[in-house]
């Protein structure tokens, strides 16, 4: 009989070549299929049979749940010691298994070829808040035994009601390095075919396409939408998919305090440059996984916060800044014609060496029945008992920030607000007063480091439902150590908003509210970013090591030292 193996079906989609089989002696099961706990008395069994797993016969249980096997053993005579480990029974969980195909060897000769059995394509944890893609072959040659089990499996996957069937697909090509259509066709679309998704694909021609296309096309027949592309670009289909809700429930959206939630999940496959959105959303910067995430069904509900002003909807977002975010991103804008590098580089370099206050007034609304975020005593609160009175400040600030999601990114692991969650209804207001260009810059290296970022004297953070931002004016010079040098006051008629990666230009006050769990976005559970133990066995005996994402990206970020594409990683351009 022929001999399983495993891999051999599926590109490794992460580095672009196929999975080698693993050696004779190996098992032919993911290593994460761990000896199965005792099977549940009231799981009731469906088929039971032999097939060849590996390099032996198995005694093979479908259930409702899971998919158990053993290993049959030849008679031995009595007292003839057998290792227990040879006994142990495996499994895997249906919810794991995302599609079934019959697997056959193909030749010239015959037209289907002949038939060796099943094959399972699971989705398997491959680290921590990563998926892989795996397989599984049952071996057999029996075609009304394949076709029994065969049947039977396909109408277990199909009453998965949460996995999509039919996706709208948005892609930028522009992002990041123009890698938006590869990262799509060699490891997003091979997977959704695989789980038998169709798929509907845009390609994007220019800023808001994306937002003018779902204006009015037809998404009935979809079950969800997916952006390939960068922050702006996901934010923008959100955005999108959002304004669609409100239309097609007759909502006004400029007198918008309850906004409708979205009508269709979304998916956002990263192809930017920092992926903030999907590294929150996922703990990881990862396509396959983003792409497991969706086939599987995996749904988050997110917050959303709405940007209005004088009572007018300007867009939905997740986070926005305000001072040195926004003017980085605005001098961004104007050099266009500067290669991606060089153009945040630059856009970083001039900012800081014009780095200067704005004049502002900051109301807002904290967080009720809940005490203010702080790290290591940096938070600053307004004196009032009452949380149901909006508090204000007034000043000077460097930077101002508003996140509604972590926004995590590689080269800082802890994000820009690490106490904020993706649904925990509140925001994070991080206010950075006005200080020296020295200290400015230790801060924002704070964020790729382990240590904490808020804690100096001149940072501020909040818990809050609400925030007014309104400038007085702006003020030239940033250095309040330069005692001599008069302060030059100049109107400008608008000034520059980072929201989502995009720029948003504003002449009056804004007013950001948010609005818990207003759409869905293709998501598991992600892990918490803390230090994790991982134990390496050996022959001799076992050693364990404690190890801290953040401590590690530390390291290497103090190896590399690129300050400007740090920064820029955040206060950077539309992706």
């Amino acid at each position: 009989m022929p001999r399983g193996r495993r891999g051999s079906r599926v590109r490794a989609l992460e580095g672009g070549v196929e999975e080698e089989a693993p050696p004779a002696a190996a098992a032919a099961v993911p290593s994460a299929l761990l000896p199965s706990p005792q099977q549940p008395a009231a799981e009731q069994i469906l088929l039971r049979g032999i097939f060849e797993i590996g390099r032996g016969s198995c005694d093979v249980v479908l259930s409702e749940r899971a998919l158990r096997w053993r290993p049959i053993l030849p008679e031995r005579p009595a007292g003839e010691c057998r290792s227990d480990l040879l006994h142990k029974e495996e499994f895997i969980e249906l919810k794991d298994i995302f599609s079934v195909k019959l697997k056959r060897r193909c030749s010239s000769k015959q037209q289907n070829g002949t038939l060796l059995g099943i094959t399972l394509f699971i989705c398997l944890k491959k680290e921590q808040n990563k998926l892989k893609d795996s397989t599984i072959d049952l071996i057999n040659l029996s075609e009304d035994h394949c076709d029994l089990w065969f049947r039977q499996f396909k109408k277990l996957l199909a009453g998965f009601s949460s996995r999509p069937k039919s996706l709208k697909i948005l892609l930028n090509p522009q992002s990041h390095k123009k890698e938006a259509t590869y990262i799509y066709q060699e490891k997003v679309e091979p997977l959704l075919k695989l789980a038998g998704i169709k798929t509907d694909v845009t390609i994007t021609e220019y800023e808001g396409h994306a937002l003018s296309l779902l204006k009015e096309c037809e998404l009935e027949g979809f079950d969800g939408v997916v952006c390939v592309g960068g922050d702006g670009s996901a934010s923008e289909v959100a955005h999108a998919l959002l304004l669609r809700a409100q239309k097609n429930a007759g909502v006004d959206t400029d007198c918008l305090l309850t906004p409708v939630r979205a009508q269709l999940p979304l998916g956002v496959i990263p192809a930017g440059s920092t992926n903030v959105l999907a590294h929150s959303l996922h703990g990881v910067s990862h396509v396959v996984t983003a792409t497991l995430h969706i086939i599987m069904g995996h749904i988050q509900p997110v917050d959303v916060c709405t940007f209005s002003t004088t009572g007018k909807l300007l867009r939905f977002g997740f986070s926005a800044m305000f001072g040195f975010g926004g003017r980085t991103l605005a001098v961004a804008e104007k050099y266009r014609w500067m290669s991606p590098g060089q153009r945040r580089d630059f856009a970083v370099i001039k900012s800081l060496a014009k780095l200067k206050p704005e004049d502002c007034e900051i109301s807002f609304l904290p967080l009720k029945k809940s005490q203010d975020f702080q790290e290591g005593g940096a938070q600053r609160s307004p004196k009032s008992d009452n949380n149901d009175q909006w508090q204000m400040i007034q000043g000077q600030f460097l930077n101002v920030s508003i996140m509604a999601i972590p926004c995590l990114c590689s080269v800082a692991p802890r994000g820009l607000a690490p106490n904020t969650r993706l649904n925990n209804g509140s925001m994070a207001l991080i206010i950075v007063r006005n200080t020296s260009r020295q200290e400015f810059i230790k801060h924002l290296k704070r964020y790729a480091s382990v240590k904490n970022q808020f804690n100096f004297p001149f940072v501020e953070t909040y818990t809050v439902e609400e925030v007014k931002v309104e400038r007085k004016h702006s003020i030239s010079g940033h250095n309040p150590e330069e005692k001599n040098e008069p302060y030059e006051i100049a109107l400008e008629s608008s000034f520059p908003w980072n929201v989502d990666g995009d720029l948003m230009e504003v002449a009056s006050e804004i007013h950001v509210r948010l609005h818990p769990r207003l759409i869905c976005l293709y998501g598991g559970d992600m892990e918490e970013m803390n230090d994790f133990k991982v134990t390496f066995i050996f022959p001799r005996g076992a050693i364990s090591l404690d190890f801290s994402p953040a401590l590690w990206h530390d390291k290497i970020w103090k190896c590399t030292g690129v300050l400007a594409k740090f920064i820029f990683s955040f206060f950077g351009e539309r992706a």
